[in-house]
């Protein structure tokens, strides 16, 4: 059975990295000041984070694969965690030493600020390991300049100011990380046509089978899930891709075949959205309207 870590505070963090805690609720580690560590020999254990945490994995990726490319991010890595998620460290079970740099604050951290309004925006905390941001050596140095700054408002006294300073240069810092993600989204761009040629094969599938009536309408989360991406990356993906949310991707795809079936005379509006998986007729001729501007019998009559 795995062992299952959990780290609710900044300060149980700390500990574990040898790091003084400067302010209850935020930390900067730079992880080559940890002991050796081998979570007590387990080959695999969890970890269960309260905290949001972004880690600068500093070692050598050498040549990652995406699907027929490679890139070669040698500088560093972020992941990113947020509070209540769950991480896997899997190793051969011996002692190694913890390389990198961490961002680590509790959520208590930003109530009240802007932050705190805008941190569900930043959808990549809720990225796949695999989905990663991959960074350039200019990059990294951003990102080691952010945390450098964060630092050192936590090496001042505390006052009225601390909170406010420390939550804009998180805010900033994870702004530039969106401003990452943009470019690597451009680099994968072979890779992320194939995944949007895929996607159409699906979504084209999913029609020719039984699954809307047995299954219902497709969801953005069933393509994720059949791509092997997380949900908010898929999304993200197809917006750079296509200009459009992977949802209104496909209610376009539902409504061209919706088109297409109005003019099977035979079946009626009803029959036809529940052959597209709608629960509710209703709902169907809503959305069709919405979208093509006429109901779909009045799109009917007129061709």
């Amino acid at each position: 059975m795995e062992r299952i870590f959990r780290f609710d505070t900044v300060s149980e963090y700390n500990a574990l990295n040898n790091h003084e805690t400067l302010h209850p609720l935020v930390s900067v580690i730079d992880f080559s000041k940890a002991n050796p560590r081998s979570w007590g020999g387990e080959k695999s254990v969890k970890i269960n984070y309260g905290l949001y945490c972004i880690f600068l994995k500093d070692i050598k990726c050498g040549d990652l694969k995406y699907g027929r490319n490679y890139y070669d991010y040698q500088e560093g890595t972020l992941v990113f965690v947020s509070p209540g998620q769950v991480m896997e460290i899997e190793n051969d079970g011996k002692v190694y030493q913890p390389k990198g740099h961490a961002l680590v604050f509790h959520p208590d951290l930003i109530r009240g600020t802007s932050l705190a309004r805008s941190i569900n925006d930043y959808n990549f905390f809720s990225y796949k390991a695999n989905e990663a941001l991959h960074l350039s050596e200019r990059e990294r140095q951003i990102v080691m300049d952010c945390f450098s700054k964060i630092e050192f408002e936590l090496q001042q006294n505390l006052d009225k100011h601390s909170k406010k300073l420390i939550a804009s240069n998180i805010e900033l810092f994870l702004n530039y990380c969106e401003r990452f993600y943009d470019r690597q989204f451009i680099t994968r761009d072979n890779v992320n046509k194939g995944i949007l040629e895929k996607f159409e094969e699906l979504l084209n599938g999913y029609f020719s089978t039984d699954k809307p009536q047995n299954i219902g309408l497709p969801s953005v989360a069933y393509f994720a899930e059949e791509l092997h991406l997380s949900a908010n990356y898929f999304g993200d993906l197809i917006k750079k891709e296509t200009g459009k949310s992977a949802k209104e991707y496909i209610q376009n795809k539902i409504i061209d075949i919706a088109k297409n079936k109005t003019f099977d005379t035979d079946k009626t509006v009803n029959e036809i959205a529940y052959e597209l998986g709608f629960k509710y007729p209703q709902h169907f001729t809503r959305l069709f309207k919405q979208r093509v501007g006429l109901s779909p019998n009045e799109y009917r009559s007129m061709n």
